[in-house]
């Protein structure tokens, strides 16, 4: 964990948000924090040089504002900054290749009311080689959240397929378990075999359920193996649920009030699959999304 976290800011209150989030990301892994601002081009093909270099200096007062403010709260954090004249999402996605992490707020300074998920950050969750934290906006007076108790043990919670593990996003969830000294709860979520469903099944039984749900726990068991081996300091909880993948992950970061839910970006190159896009709109905790080969 030598390379330093990256947060995209925008002096908006999301932006705000992540950045302060980034940072006590950074002062776990014991690396610097670098802050980013982005003023895209003004549209046109002649743009007066006064409002372009108007726009520079308000960027670069946004920056440092960011900074002192990050530098006040957490004095032992070295707090970097920069200012891009680039659009946003590339500026972060090419700064993201010398960081370790990337973390935006889930919205800017754009959009409307009641917008989850602006375009910047889903198009640096979808693109970059890096994982992306998502960190949601301050939700006054939101119902439901599932705000940690103070005091008690901080949760991450993670997506897993058993029976298509991938190594980049399970070694992901377990390291930023131990680095916060978190409980790891995997969520397997699961669906009645094909052979359930036909015209003559209008019902599944009792005994047919738990015969399936106790061979998904042991898949799910034997999956997990050789990661509790690897962290054997990682308290693990497993939940196998019958419910869609996002579904059950939203469901538990709530509950939890998980401090970090991981997915993997699932979608191909480039693109966000159903589950990672799902969970970035409805759980309302900061979301990883880990980039992966498969």
């Amino acid at each position: 964990m030598s390379h330093p976290v990256l947060a995209g800011v925008d002096g908006s209150e999301p932006s705000l948000a992540a950045a302060e989030w980034a940072a006590r990301e950074a002062a776990l892994r014991g690396v610097a924090l670098r802050l980013v601002h982005a003023t895209p081009p003004l549209p046109g093909d002649t743009v007066p040089h006064q409002a372009a270099e108007t726009l520079r200096r308000v960027g670069e007062r946004i920056v440092q504002g960011a900074i002192a403010h990050l530098g006040a709260r957490h004095p032992a954090l070295p707090v970097h900054g920069s200012h891009s004249g680039a659009a946003p999402a590339e500026t972060l996605l090419s700064a993201a290749h010398a960081a370790g992490l990337l973390v935006v707020g889930a919205r800017g300074s754009g959009g409307f009311d009641g917008l989850a998920v602006g375009s910047v950050a889903l198009r640096v969750a979808a693109a970059a080689d890096r994982p992306v934290v998502v960190v949601p906006g301050p939700r006054p007076g939101g119902f439901g959240d599932g705000a940690r108790p103070a005091g008690a043990v901080p949760q991450v919670v993670v997506g897993l397929d058993a029976y298509r593990p991938v190594d980049e996003v399970v070694d992901f969830a377990f390291v930023a378990a131990r680095t916060r000294g978190a409980i790891l709860r995997v969520v397997q979520a699961w669906a009645f075999p094909a052979e359930s469903v036909s015209p003559r099944t209008l019902f599944v039984t009792e005994e047919d359920r738990a015969t399936w749900e106790d061979q998904e726990v042991l898949r799910l068991s034997d999956a997990l193996r050789t990661w509790q081996e690897k962290y054997p300091e990682v308290t693990v909880r497993a939940d196998v649920v019958l419910l869609h993948p996002a579904q059950a992950l939203v469901n538990m970061s709530r509950r939890a009030g998980a401090d970090l839910l991981v997915v993997g970006r699932g979608g191909g190159e480039g693109r966000l699959g159903p589950v990672a896009h799902a969970v970035l709109h409805h759980t309302g905790r900061p979301v990883a999304v880990v980039p992966h080969a498969a």
